[in-house]
């Protein structure tokens, strides 16, 4: 009989061919047992030696990238030289505050450089320029929208936004502010004061004038006049040639009559132009054959003076038996007793430059140097050998000064002070902001005391301002 071939594979005697079991059923002739699928374990799979190679020069120039940003800076928290330039200063006046500092400050060094007033806005831009630029130096409040790229914002561990504007007078933010934040630290304080001289008003037997006006009948009763020729002077204004801060007194009068200084034109820019020459050219009380301002003050042949409060060391230099003093400049009148008298501020800032290699440590000394105390120091310091130093230009300290006889005045106006880019003495040379806005209301005081007319003159200022300010991106 023929053998059944399930799997019709052709049989072979070493052989046996069966049918496989059925999971779950039992082979003929076996009990049933219970059994477990036994799955052998997967084999574990090996990364290529070359991944893990790559894995590991990854992770070190990770920590390479850290590291090489972290031992600069562990370098300049262990120690930095700080190259200061100064203006006005000389260095005994803030030697102390540096010794205290570094003393305090193991590993950190401050230079500071006195700096000629010569040419100084050409040479620190040029040394910026060149990448040899001062961590420190010392810039004019107007001089913002030339350095804006070169100065680093006041960070906030030094200083917030909202402490700022606590701490310092408004014109000083309103001065410092950028796009981006706040560019400086002030460590003194300056605007146009009027000087009396004392004896004049005593022997006169009148009292400083609080307006323009009572300046002006004032102006008149103190002006001598012998044989045609002025031998004492009411107030030295009207003139651009011989008259000293000129820039800053014009201005004045321009926002204290509600003018716009970016487009200075207009009935009321008019009659600011005409207030100021008229006292030369109607009143009589000044005029181009006469010494500079400052000359006829300190000779004492000039009643009333305009100028920031460091005159004060001319004078006493050329004069030292000259009694004199400040008071609060005049005003408008005003339909509101509270409304609030408008001061004009010039002053310097100390700034931090922007690629400095230090200034952390930069940032940290002015935050040192311009708290109250060093200011106090620095001030005694100045006093000791001149005088006066540099008014405050912090708000809580204002009590200290408001009854100095020179500074007093400045003070007291200076929580309502506004500034602008009509100012003089700023050496930012012939290119500079203040030079060539200065140029243009020049040429619009000497035009209308040449005879034109006031609208004409400051339609062509008006136009140069427009030039300057877009210049600089303050317009467009």
């Amino acid at each position: 009989m023929a053998v059944i071939n399930p799997t019709n594979q052709p049989q072979n005697k070493n052989t046996i061919y069966s049918q496989p079991p059925v999971v779950g059923q039992t082979p003929p002739g076996q009990k049933p047992t219970l059994s477990k699928a036994v799955i052998p374990p997967s084999p574990k799979r090996k990364l290529p030696k070359i991944f893990l190679i790559l894995g590991i020069i990854i992770v070190l120039g990770i920590i390479g990238y850290f590291v090489k940003d972290l031992i600069p800076s562990l370098k300049k928290e262990r120690g930095a030289t700080i190259t200061w330039w100064g203006l006005w200063e000389d260095e005994s006046v803030v030697k102390s505050l540096i010794t205290e500092y570094q003393s305090k400050n193991p590993g950190v060094t401050i230079n500071y450089v006195r700096q000629a007033q010569q040419d100084y806005r050409e040479r620190l831009t040029n040394s910026l320029a060149k990448g040899q630029g001062p961590d420190i130096f010392r810039f004019h409040n107007t001089w913002v929208p030339m350095f804006n790229n070169e100065l680093d914002n006041v960070p906030s561990s030094v200083m917030s936004a909202a402490e700022y504007a606590q701490t310092y007078f408004p014109v000083i933010a309103s001065d410092t502010a950028s796009g981006t934040g706040l560019v400086g630290i002030p460590l003194g304080y300056d605007a146009l004061t009027l000087f009396i001289n004392e004896d004049i008003f005593a022997s006169e037997g009148v009292n400083p004038p609080a307006t323009w006006n009572e300046l002006r009948d004032l102006a008149k009763r103190l002006t001598k006049v012998e044989n045609g020729v002025i031998s004492r002077a009411g107030v030295a204004l009207g003139r651009t040639e011989n008259v000293d801060h000129w820039p800053e007194i014009l201005g004045l009068m321009l926002i204290q009559n509600g003018v716009s200084l970016v487009n200075p034109t207009g009935d009321k820019a008019e009659d600011a132009l005409l207030f100021y020459t008229l006292f030369a050219n109607t009143d009589k009380v000044w005029d181009a054959t006469l010494p500079p301002s400052t000359m006829a003050f300190a000779s004492g042949n000039l009643a009333m003076y305009f100028g920031p409060s460091w005159r004060a060391f001319d004078f006493k230099a050329k004069n030292p038996n000259l009694k004199f003093k400040t008071v609060a400049l005049p005003q408008l009148p005003k339909d509101n007793p509270n409304e609030p008298d408008v001061a004009y501020a010039t002053y310097w800032i100390e700034g931090v430059w922007t690629r400095s290699a230090n200034k952390k440590q930069a940032w940290d000394f002015l935050k040192f140097i311009s708290g109250k105390s060093s200011l106090e120091k620095m001030y005694q310091t100045a006093a000791s050998s001149r005088g006066f130093g540099e008014a405050y230009p912090r708000r809580d300290m204002a009590d200290l000064l408001t009854d100095h006889p020179i500074l007093g005045s400045i003070i007291k106006l200076a929580p309502d002070a506004q500034s602008w880019f009509l100012a003089s003495r700023t050496w930012d040379g012939p290119t500079g902001i203040n030079s060539q806005i200065n140029k243009y209301f020049e040429d619009a005081i000497n035009a209308v005391n040449s005879g034109k007319s006031a609208k004409s003159a400051l339609e062509t200022a008006a136009s140069g301002v427009t030039q300057v300010l877009s210049q600089y991106k303050l317009i467009r």
